[in-house]
């Protein structure tokens, strides 16, 4: 089988799998002064995972639940309250119930009951155990998406837990925009710039090195192309390169990218770098073709 019905195969069956199973998942919730936020905090599901982790099944590091739909694989969905500075579970409620306008109280008070007893007081549980944030949207924009659960705000409001109780409270601006940059709030776009300088490039050369093939590029918290690498396992690049044709398509990609100056995102105000997908296919006379999807 030859190399490129081989890259053709996986990626069929990538699409496939992906399509089926990365489904948007519904968000928990909690109640911030007179505001009900939705919120991307799997915190109530750290601490079922630690208790079960070893007995259910785990689809995306998520436990899918008998019952659950695709689009709430957990088969539940979390209410939070901050109160007095202090996080409150609140309510456990079947997927879909606080849109559909009625919560059904008891139900919700009888999970909770279920899962940490006599830590249920006066019908909320003060989640002491957890360390960490709870962010949630100041506006609509949303600057990444995994495409399930993991959403980065162009503005949002993060608070920092440590043993169940709020230490700081911040407002985080999520995206720089620089005028003499490259805009990357639409990641889907990257890859077509990527292209667009790739193509300046002269890729017709004396030893016959084939670079057709599929990279991560990666830009960094700096907003710079730091890194480019194939997206094969080191046993695929040993057994379809040798060394000198491998360093070649490497280094041509690096340097044809490198002054490349992106706009920054950052996730609850700091920077982040990503990884940017790319397929190209160079042609015997040296034209390059933009075979990403």
């Amino acid at each position: 089988m030859t190399k490129t019905i081989k890259h053709i195969i996986i990626c069929l069956l990538t699409f496939w799998t992906t399509e089926i199973l990365a489904s948007p998942q519904m968000p928990d919730y909690v109640i911030f002064g007179k505001d009900t936020i939705a919120t991307y905090n799997l915190i109530l599901e750290q601490y079922l995972q630690r208790l079960d982790s070893a007995e259910t099944e785990q689809l995306f590091g998520l436990t899918f639940r008998e019952g659950a739909s695709f689009n709430c694989w957990r088969g539940y969905q979390a209410i939070y309250q901050i109160e007095n500075n202090s996080l409150f579970l609140i309510d456990i409620i079947n997927c879909g119930e606080l849109r559909n306008g009625k919560i059904d109280k008891s139900q919700s008070n009888e999970k909770m009951k279920s899962i940490f007893g006599e830590k249920l007081k006066n019908g909320k549980v003060f989640i002491d155990w957890f360390d960490g944030y709870i962010n949630f949207p100041l506006n609509d924009e949303v600057i990444r998406w995994d495409g399930v659960f993991y959403t980065i705000f162009a503005r949002e409001k993060v608070l920092t837990i440590k043993n169940g109780l709020v230490e700081r409270e911040e407002d985080f601006d999520n995206y720089i925009d620089d005028p003499k940059r490259i805009d990357r709030r639409d990641k889907s776009k990257i890859s077509d710039l990527l292209f667009k300088k790739l193509k300046k490039a002269k890729w017709k050369n004396p030893d016959e090195f084939d670079c057709s093939e599929t990279y991560f590029v990666t830009i960094d918290e700096n907003g710079v192309v730091s890194k480019v690498r194939m997206a094969l396992s080191d046993e695929q690049i040993d057994e379809y390169y040798d060394q000198d044709e491998f360093n070649f398509c490497i280094d041509k990609m690096t340097t044809a990218l490198r002054d490349l100056k992106f706009d920054i995102i950052l996730d609850k105000g700091k920077p982040i770098s990503e990884d940017i997908y790319i397929e190209i296919w160079i042609e015997d006379n040296g034209k390059i073709k933009n075979w990403t999807n």
